[in-house]
């Protein structure tokens, strides 16, 4: 997990954020692409049990300690990493992800207040309707648009009724057995939030502010999980994942100290020197953690985080020449992964390569649209190569990514000058210029 990218702010739902057009409090991602893929491991017999294609659903981890999961979109399923990092065993994170997954599956999204009609995709610009645009860890990025004028107002918008909570929860039930999944996970997860009723609202998760929760309910889905018998399914497979996302998680976002006291509870030997490295680097002992790390390439030389993770503890000690080479492995490994090219890609042009760096980053942005700091780094790897036109719209995609969108409006008019008239650029610079516009008439 990038430092730049542990504390990323994103702007939710630009389309909605144009309705809207209020500050708040911003929100912010932990990305990483090899806690991503072990997330996308874990999920994958529910979301396939649900009929939801495991491609296209991302399950992304919230900068939150609170405990909460949520969806806002067909696409992306989001969960607080303070719940991550509480829940127990895999079969309890497949129940979150299995009952955010029935919200979208029953079509509980097209009866939220504010839905498609409200929203325009920008063509050219590849923001889907609710897409979490991730922006880096720049400080601008303070200016990131919320959901609304208050708290209340999102949690407004996420909540559900506790039909549809009732709902979900059975469809979850049915998606974990037929993915073969111990359908008491979700019983587990309930009784983590039993009693949350009871508490003043400024005291409950929010989870218990947007699911509906009622002693009925938890015995609704005591009686539903006993008559289910799960499939089989590849448990340890499973558990695995979520030992490896769980333990990375908790090695960036806790005091090394308390990682090195705990980097074995996982029971794998690979997940603890994983956690041992990230704890050893982060205190300041490069050689020992560059030691973990070579022995766990050694040892699995065809994992592609491995090496991704080896580049950026290389980077953050300004080893720029080992960095890129790492990273270099790791993109041979997993040439489709948008984090995998965009950090490889900002390890060419901090190094001082922009050429080279340039179609990485292209990669990068096709795949993921959502990274301002990949934006960043392309619009920067397009100055230094003289192409101030192209430089302009990555600047104003990014700042309309952040919400900041007369700024976004600012650069896209520059753009719109430098650029051919009706190339597929200038097209692009015209739709932002259009966002900007709509997003000062509704202030």
């Amino acid at each position: 997990m990038q430092a730049r990218r542990l504390f990323q702010h994103f702007a939710v739902f630009l389309a909605l954020a144009l309705v809207l057009a209020s500050p708040a409090r911003a929100v912010s991602l932990l990305r990483d692409p090899d806690i991503e893929h072990a997330l996308r491991q874990v999920a994958k017999p529910v979301l396939d049990a649900a009929g939801l294609p495991s491609s296209r659903i991302r399950i992304l981890v919230v900068n939150e300690s609170s405990l909460n999961a949520f969806v806002i979109d067909r696409d992306h399923i989001f969960i607080h990493q303070g719940l991550i990092l509480r829940l127990k065993t895999a079969e309890e994170l497949q129940a979150v992800i299995a009952h955010e997954a029935a919200h979208i599956a029953n079509g509980h999204l097209a009866r939220r207040p504010v839905n498609a009609r409200h929203a325009k995709t920008l063509a050219g610009f590849g923001l889907a309707l609710a897409a979490a645009a991730a922006a880096s860890g720049n400080p601008e990025a303070g200016a990131a648009i919320g959901l609304g004028t208050t708290n209340a107002a999102m949690r407004g918008f996420f909540a559900h009724t506790r039909a549809e909570e009732a709902s979900a929860d059975q469809s979850a039930l049915r998606y974990m057995a037929r993915g073969g999944v111990d359908p008491q996970g979700a019983v587990r997860v309930m009784e983590l939030f039993s009693g949350q009723e009871l508490l003043s609202a400024n005291r409950q998760d929010p989870y218990a502010r947007s699911h509906p929760l009622s002693r009925d309910r938890l015995r609704a889905m005591k009686a539903g999980a006993a008559t289910l018998k799960p499939r089989a399914g590849n448990k340890a497979t499973s558990a695995y994942w979520f030992a490896r996302a769980q333990g990375k998680l908790s090695a960036f976002t806790r005091a090394p100290k308390w990682t090195l006291r705990r980097a074995g509870d996982s029971g794998h030997k690979d997940i603890a020197q994983m956690r041992r490295a990230i704890a050893w680097s982060r205190s300041g002992k490069a050689n020992q953690a560059f030691g973990a790390m070579n022995k766990l390439i050694a040892s699995s030389p065809k994992d592609p985080y491995l090496y991704e993770l080896k580049g950026q503890l290389l980077l953050e000690k300004r080893q720029y020449k080992a960095a890129v080479a790492a990273y270099k492995n790791a993109v041979s490994l997993a040439p489709r992964d948008a984090l995998v090219l965009g950090a490889y890609g900002h390890a060419l042009l901090v190094s001082g390569n922009p050429k080279a760096a340039l179609p990485q980053l292209e990669r990068s942005i096709a795949r993921d649209r959502r990274d301002a700091r990949t934006m960043r780094d392309l619009g920067g790897a397009y100055a230094r190569l003289g192409n101030a036109g192209m430089a302009s719209l990555l600047t104003a995609e990014r700042y309309a990514l952040l919400g900041r969108m007369k700024d976004a409006g600012i650069h896209a008019k520059r753009a719109t000058s430098l650029l051919k008239r009706g190339s597929p650029g200038w097209q692009r610079a015209q739709d932002v210029l259009v966002a900007a516009q709509t997003s000062r008439r509704k202030k």
